[in-house]
């Protein structure tokens, strides 16, 4: 059978968005969930298929190593969080928290989220991928404020006017960065592609480039959770549906990512720009250290797990910042292995509350007693989270701390402080939870459990065994992020 790339690709962009207008139209939940999971699978096959052939570059959109890496990543943990979605929004339909009205925009917006998140990630031009990562952060808004209580419509708000303030910031560095492109590749559209911008990065004006990169972080970073720019994140995890805290974990994050290593590239590229891996490592160690304190007064569950996202968040920017094969390459899997953790987390989470009536920490324990399968998939997603062995945390980190410490050991030995901390705060609220008599509803739950167990599969086989051919492809990819 004879693959057409470019029909792999358009599938990736027209699937979600005539998904999208599918669902605001239908009325029933089954057929709706049934048809968003239906989507997100098709999307899922799509990202897979480029893994075999690829389309050739034009002035729109790129496929290639990197990015493959991403859409794959995005598009199977957006298909295991529909197939979460389906039992978790339908127990909320049916205890009143979501009226249908409500929910047909749910899943509309889910596939409007997937569709921005893969337009950004196959954009080659720069300003296509702003416009991608903008439309995702919307969407993503809108269903964190669905349940319309005021403190979900606080945390939409919160969310919107942050991200927009980050998003501000990252327009105004890809106007820097076409500023700096255009005495060279001329005006218009030529001046923001990707795959030109990367060709002549040695002779755009590194002033500019600078000044650029500065504003692109500031930009991207508060997508990606950075502190001090990270208010938003936890009151959108708590107030919003738990799959939403789990792509926004998962998915989000990752995408305004790949902008800011996009960049980065870019300036390795031009011998007199400022090394952008001073600005990355520092930002990144200020989040693990930040996050890993904050973790010990969190008295909510879904911002508990809200602040071990920045702090990973910032793991990944501290080794892609350090760079390096082995560095990028740590990088890579710390996102990978996070990613699949974190949504896994969400989705035990997310049963927990609802079986619990309550978020409040106090008020769950002995989720192992009383709801084994829940319970026990959280301790499993807590020590993976942590980086015990044998997780592909465990190793993801100890290529992170081994790698600084050749490099420079001071930085391994305060982020190798701040990685203890943050276990300690962890394992201290999973031997409440999950341990001793039980407390609260003991209601059975309806849940759908292969999501949970499959990502944690492949986080435990990932500490153990990692498949030569992945090994290769990251090797690949690290080399080309400098």
């Amino acid at each position: 059978m004879i693959i057409d790339p470019a029909a792999a690709m358009n599938a990736l962009l027209l699937l979600p968005a005539i998904a999208a207008t599918v669902l605001a139209l239908l009325p029933g939940y089954r057929l709706s969930a049934r048809l968003n999971v239906g989507a997100s699978g098709i999307s899922l096959i799509a990202a897979l298929l480029l893994l075999v052939r690829r389309p050739a570059p034009d002035a729109l959109f790129l496929v290639d190593d990197l990015n493959v890496v991403f859409l794959i990543l995005n598009n199977f943990i957006g298909f295991t969080t529909s197939i979460f979605s389906a039992t978790y929004i339908g127990h909320e339909l049916e205890i009143g928290r979501l009226t249908p009205r409500y929910l047909r925009f749910y899943h509309a917006m889910y596939q409007v989220m997937m569709f921005g998140m893969n337009l950004a990630l196959v954009s080659n031009s720069i300003g296509l991928m702003w416009v991608g990562v903008e439309l995702a952060t919307l969407s993503t808004v809108v269903m964190v404020g669905i349940y319309r209580t005021p403190a979900a419509i606080e945390a939409a708000w919160k969310y919107f006017i942050l991200g927009s303030v980050g998003i501000a910031l990252a327009l105004f560095g890809t106007i820097l960065v076409y500023l700096a492109a255009r005495p060279i590749l001329g005006e218009g559209v030529a001046a923001m592609e990707w795959t030109l911008l990367a060709t002549h990065a040695a002779n755009l004006d590194p002033a500019l480039l600078n000044v650029a990169f500065v504003f692109l972080l500031l930009g991207y970073g508060t997508k990606v959770g950075l502190v001090p720019l990270h208010a938003w994140l936890p009151d959108a995890h708590a107030e919003g549906p738990t799959p939403i805290s789990a792509v926004l974990s998962g998915l989000l994050l990752n995408v305004a990512l790949y902008a800011l290593l996009r960049f980065k590239i870019l300036l390795a590229g031009s011998p007199d720009t400022i090394e952008p891996g001073v600005l990355m490592v520092s930002l990144g160690l200020l989040s693990v250290a930040f996050a890993a304190l904050m973790l010990y007064r969190r008295r909510d569950i879904k911002r508990l797990f809200a602040y071990s996202s920045i702090e990973h968040m910032g793991i990944i920017v501290f080794a892609f910042g350090m760079g390096g094969p082995l560095g990028n390459f740590a990088g890579l899997l710390q996102m990978t292995m996070h990613s699949l953790t974190k949504s896994a987390i969400f989705f035990s989470v997310g049963h927990v509350a609802q079986v619990k009536g309550t978020q409040k920490i106090a008020d769950i324990r002995g989720l192992t007693a009383s709801h084994p399968l829940l319970g026990w998939g959280l301790v499993a997603g807590v020590i993976a989270i942590v980086g015990l062995p044998p997780s592909g945390i465990f190793m993801s980190e100890f290529l992170i701390v081994s790698t600084t410490f050749a490099r420079q050991p001071l930085l391994a030995i305060a982020l190798a402080m701040a990685l203890l901390v943050a276990l300690g705060a962890l394992v201290l609220r999973l031997t409440t939870i999950s341990f001793g008599e039980p407390r609260g509803r003991m209601e059975p739950v309806q849940a759908s459990y292969v999501p949970m167990f499959a990502h944690l599969s492949l986080v435990l086989c990932a500490g153990i065994y990692l498949p030569p051919p992945l090994v290769v492809w990251f090797q690949h990819v690290a080399s080309q992020l400098g």
